[in-house]
């Protein structure tokens, strides 16, 4: 069984920096393309970055130049550093990825930033 677990999220300040980490079970991790996601309060789920199982990465607008999404395939963890915090960067953040089983997306559970001053 697939399992995702977030860690790092926590309360800055504006211009502050977190970063988040999703450590994965059930999967041959090397082999999966993982996301970063984020829910604001009464916002729909957005996508923040994407890394695939060669490196290749890919950002949100509002990442670029902020945030840094990496990848430990012997650690079987991700990783998004988020630089430049700012308080519209509030939300839950999770990490997802595909399951090649069933073809169903796998939610964490979620790791909440919050970002105020």
């Amino acid at each position: 069984q697939v399992h995702l677990v977030e860690f790092g999220g926590g309360s800055v300040q504006p211009g502050g920096s977190l970063n988040l980490s999703c450590a994965a079970s059930g999967i041959f991790f090397s082999l999966y393309t993982l996301d970063w996601y984020r829910q604001a309060p009464g916002k729909q789920r957005d996508l923040v970055a994407t890394i695939t199982a060669t490196g290749d990465t890919n950002y949100a607008d509002f990442a670029k130049g902020r945030f840094t999404i990496s990848r430990d395939n012997r650690e079987r963890t991700m990783y998004l550093q988020m630089n430049s915090l700012r308080p519209d960067d509030t939300a839950d953040y999770y990490c997802s990825t595909i399951s090649r089983a069933t073809g169903a997306r796998i939610w964490g559970q979620g790791t909440l930033v919050i970002v105020s001053s």
